[in-house]
C-alpha cells in the first residue's frame, strides 16, 4: 500500500535518489532514465486521454486506462531491479498476461484497418497525434531499458522489454483506429515537398 503523507522529504537535494530496494542513485543513473521515461508516457496518456471523450472513442479511452496502470507496473518493475534479495514480499513485476493483452488488443484494432501502403505523418485527429507523441517516447523508454539491460548487474527483464516493445507497436495501430472513425490517416508522400516549388 503507497502512503504519501509528505510531499518533499529534501533526500535528493543533492542529486541522488532512492531505488525501491533502498540504493540510493544518481537521479541521472540510466535506471533512472528509463522509469522516468515510462512515467513521462504515462503521463502522455493522460493528456491523449482528454482527446478520448467522445463515444466514438470510449473503447480506446479504456484500453489507455488499463495501459496507464501497466505503466505504473512497470515503473515499480524497474525501480526494484531483480537481485535475487528476499525482500520479505513479492516486488511488482510486468507480467506474460499483459503483453499478452496488448497483443490481443494490438489484433483487435488492427483487424478493423485496411492495410497500411504508405507511412503515415503523426497527426489527424488530436488523440492520434497525442498517440504518436506517446508512441516517440515509448520508444525512447525502450532504447534506454535496453541499454540498461546490456550493463553489468543491472537486470531488466525479457517481459518488461517485451511489453514496452508491443505498447509502442499498440500505440501505432491505436492512432490508425482513431483517425479511421475521422479523416483517416495522413499519408507520407514520399519527395512531395521536393516538388512544391
Amino acid at each position: 500500500m503507497v502512503v504519501l503523507n509528505k510531499i518533499y522529504t529534501k533526500t535528493g537535494d543533492q542529486g541522488t535518489t532512492a531505488l525501491g530496494t533502498g540504493e540510493r542513485v544518481s537521479k541521472t543513473h540510466l535506471r533512472i532514465e528509463a522509469y522516468g521515461t515510462v512515467d513521462e508516457a504515462n503521463a502522455l496518456l493522460g493528456v491523449t486521454r482528454l482527446h478520448c471523450s467522445d463515444e466514438a472513442l470510449s473503447e480506446i479511452d479504456t484500453m489507455l486506462y488499463r495501459i496507464q496502470n501497466d505503466l505504473f507496473d512497470l515503473g515499480a518493475d524497474l525501480c526494484v531491479p531483480e537481485d535475487g534479495e528476499d525482500r520479505g514480499y513479492e516486488p511488482l513485476r510486468i507480467n506474460e498476461g499483459q503483453v499478452e493483452r496488448l497483443e490481443r488488443e494490438i489484433d483487435q484494432l488492427n483487424d478493423e484497418l485496411l492495410p497500411l501502403r504508405s507511412f503515415v505523418l503523426p497527426g489527424g485527429h488530436p488523440a492520434a497525434a497525442h498517440l504518436h507523441v506517446c508512441r516517440t517516447v515509448c520508444r525512447r523508454a525502450e532504447r534506454e531499458m535496453t541499454a540498461l539491460a546490456q550493463m553489468e548487474k543491472e537486470p531488466v527483464s525479457d517481459v518488461a522489454l517485451r511489453y514496452i516493445n508491443r505498447l509502442s507497436d499498440f500505440l501505432f495501430v491505436a492512432s490508425r483506429w482513431v483517425n479511421a472513425r475521422y479523416d483517416g490517416d495522413v499519408l507520407w508522400q514520399p519527395g512531395k515537398t521536393k516538388r512544391d516549388e
